[in-house]
């Protein structure tokens, strides 16, 4: 696929992902080869990329949106960090801890423990 122009470019999380996947397929969108059998062929990377968000998306699209806008009203919330606690829904503190240690900040043990309620809120 050439890919001329990006249009918009936003961050999905697996849930959303995983919806996509599952949309184009009952659209028939996605480009598919007839088989030995007759039966209809997914693409290598389509199959892959569907079995991976259908195995790891601990959510659905619309709570992981709801989760990540929740994430992006507290204190030093970036939109690809909140992408990503949607993803892993973490639930320690230490594992927070870890997806932001790249950042140049630190958190505080309040915006720590605001992080993982907002989470149990939506396990």
């Amino acid at each position: 696929m050439i890919v001329k122009e990006i249009i918009e470019e936003t961050a999905l999380t697996l849930a959303e992902a995983k919806d996509m996947l599952n949309t184009q397929r009952k659209r028939g969108r996605g480009k598919k080869k007839k088989g030995a059998a007759g039966e209809e062929e997914e693409r290598y990377e389509r199959r892959k990329a569907s079995e991976n968000t259908t195995k790891f998306a601990k959510l659905g699209a619309k709570e992981s949106r709801a989760l990540i806008n929740e994430l992006l009203k507290l204190e030093k919330a970036k939109e690809e960090i909140a992408v990503r606690i949607a993803d892993l829904m973490p639930k320690s503190k230490n594992e927070v801890r870890a997806i932001y240690a790249k950042e140049r900040f630190t958190l505080t043990e309040a915006n720590i423990e605001e992080i993982l309620d907002c989470v149990a809120r939506y396990e």
